[in-house]
């Protein structure tokens, strides 16, 4: 345990450092913290004790190693808000000759189409044009270069450590796009039946550099609606420290119990979650999965724990705590796995529950 208290202080140490003369933005680059994978989404969100296939390279990169001798391949489709947003994600990962460190690519992708321009709606007599109504879309990219090592191998302890470059741009139709940079590192700790996480995202926080192009035509219509122009803008994404877990429980030779907690610590003041001070805030997640001969798999967990008001009538102010429960299942064929999450995608305010489907896929090299 003495790597995982010396990770989680030097975090610590330089957050606190760069939190002195550093501005962040809360809620920045969201589309990194929707998940990945529906074994996940079905237990709740947690992985970062126990990825150990292609998604780890979003959940806890030092969870890469696991992969052996072949090549795995996992993506996934998810639909927002009835089909108005669209949620890919797909990732490779690329085990060496020794198997003692591998590489991984991870895209994703969160884009919303067809998105009204009303600019000029308004004609210059006042009255409105619906034809001059034109659409355009919002799309937010991701690729995740990952590297995973061995620490150390012994008997009844396995410590591995692995870390992301993130390369992120984002666009808004012809008007905007931002470049951003940033890294992860993270580490995973198997003793007997324990297993232990931790991964920091955003370690050197993330930064996305804006710039606007607008024409001369769209410049005078913002400036006579009292719409700010604006020209190039600066978006910081302060480090989360995600702390992890999980434990299995032989219940018989064919079947086995999985449960994990995450703890997901944010430092960019008040949250609406379960432990909410200035400047940390906790939000824990809870996952459990059962499987059968490692061929069948049933999941449940519960996330996003927050205060709400306990009836839609706003004069009575009582709040009670709430969170957000979610089921999978999955199936494994071979080097085939196919698996099924049922969550909220949306918030807590507005459910939103999606059927999600995931395919793995271990790329075995055929025997010369």
């Amino acid at each position: 345990m003495k790597l995982v208290t010396k990770f989680i202080f030097t975090f610590s140490f330089l957050f606190f450092a760069w939190k002195s003369h550093a501005q962040f933005r809360k809620y920045s680059n969201e589309f990194l913290n929707i998940g990945a994978g529906a074994r996940s989404l079905g237990m709740g969100n947690v992985q970062v004790a126990t990825a150990n296939d292609a998604t780890a390279g979003y959940w806890n990169p030092s969870g890469l190693i696991h992969i052996k001798k072949s090549p795995s391949l996992s993506v996934m489709h998810a639909n927002y808000f009835a089909g108005i947003g669209k949620y890919d994600f797909a990732a490779i990962a690329l085990p060496s000759k020794s198997s003692k460190r591998t590489l991984a690519i991870t895209f994703l992708r969160f884009a919303v189409d067809d998105i009204p321009n009303t600019l000029y709606l308004i004609e210059p007599d006042g009255s409105p044009n619906y034809n001059n109504i034109s659409s355009f879309s919002s799309a937010d990219y991701a690729v995740l270069l990952s590297y995973s090592q061995i620490a150390k191998q012994k008997e009844n302890l396995f410590i591995s450590y692995g870390g992301n470059v993130k390369i992120i741009h984002r666009k808004v139709g012809s008007f905007a796009k931002a470049w951003g940079f940033g890294i992860d590192a993270g580490i995973q700790i198997k003793k007997n039946k324990w297993l232990f996480g931790a991964t920091i995202r955003d370690v050197t926080t993330t930064f996305n550099a804006w710039s606007f192009s607008f024409t001369e035509k769209e410049k005078e219509v913002l400036y006579l609606t009292n719409n700010d122009i604006p020209v190039k803008s600066t978006e910081m994404t302060a480090p989360r420290l995600i702390a992890a877990a999980a434990r299995n429980f032989k219940i018989n030779k064919n079947i086995n119990l999985l449960a994990e907690a995450n703890l997901h610590f944010t430092f960019d003041g008040k949250r609406n979650t379960l432990i909410s001070t200035n400047p940390i805030s906790i939000d824990p997640n809870i996952g459990l999965e059962a499987s059968l001969n490692n061929t069948i798999f049933l999941r449940a967990g519960v996330s996003n724990f927050q205060r709400a008001l306990k009836d839609a009538d706003t004069t009575n102010q009582k709040k009670v705590w709430i969170f957000q429960p979610s089921l999978g299942a999955g199936f494994k064929f071979g080097n085939v796995g196919i698996d099924y999450a049922f969550t909220n995608l949306a918030n807590q305010s507005n459910p939103l529950y999606t059927h999600i489907f995931c395919l793995r896929i271990d790329l075995v090299k055929k025997e010369k």
